[in-house]
């Protein structure tokens, strides 16, 4: 799939460009293991990239674990400022089928560290969710994530990105056929929002500090001591 593509370029760790590592294979491939482009398994990838009122620098969804009955999903947000809130809530409250679970704050700044949501994502699959209940985070997912998992949206929340703008009924829409995320609340409306939002309160010392004055933004790979746009 990668012959005669750009990618044949791109170097490697050990020197040396990927196409020449690839002429040491044996040939010929099994078919069955690595596919063809012509026979690939998802024709448009396993990942997609959204944009949006949400999203303005993207958010990243693995579209290979979404069930085709989630590649359009419109519900009301339920609001998270931490990983914690959101396990406690799927513990101890009822979740209301066809709800957008919105957890902020858990960016590379936020975070800090851009922490892995994969406890309350599974939590989703076991309680049989994945299919009607959608989870979006400017964190991040294992990638053996299942279920409408929408993860590192930029801008984060803690830089002041829309997602920290968004309350609890505000409708959001996830569309993986158009590669969108919007919340359906006018440009206005969320701008007046904005003298009223404040981050949790979250110290730091030492090198925790450190890093997340220097981290940058999940959108450029969220590189500690990184100047944007480098």
């Amino acid at each position: 799939a990668i012959r005669g593509t750009p990618e044949e370029s791109v170097p490697l760790a050990m020197g040396g460009p990927l196409g020449d590592a690839l002429d040491g294979f044996a040939s010929p491939v099994d078919r069955t293991v690595i596919h063809s482009a012509s026979d690939a398994l998802h024709p448009a990838g396993c990942f997609a990239i959204l944009h949006g009122n949400l999203a303005p620098d993207g958010a990243v969804v693995k579209k290979s674990g979404v069930d085709p009955a989630m590649h359009r999903h419109k519900g009301p947000a339920v609001v998270f400022n931490s990983e914690e809130e959101v396990r406690e809530f799927l513990l101890t409250k009822t979740v209301v089928p066809g709800s957008v679970l919105v957890v902020r704050y858990e960016g590379p700044k936020g975070g800090p560290g851009m922490r892995e949501l994969s406890i309350p994502a599974a939590m989703l699959v076991g309680m049989g969710l994945h299919t009607s209940v959608a989870m979006i985070t400017d964190g991040r997912f294992s990638g053996a994530t299942r279920g409408p998992c929408v993860g590192h949206i930029a801008p984060e929340a803690w830089e002041g990105g829309p997602l920290a703008l968004v309350q609890d009924g505000d409708i959001i829409e996830i569309d993986l056929e158009n590669n969108t995320l919007e919340v359906d609340v006018p440009a206005e409306e969320l701008e007046r929002r904005r003298s009223s939002v404040a981050r949790p309160d979250r110290p730091l010392r030492g090198i925790l500090e450190a890093y997340r004055r220097g981290v940058g933004s999940a959108s450029e790979g969220a590189l500690w001591l990184h100047r944007r746009g480098e």
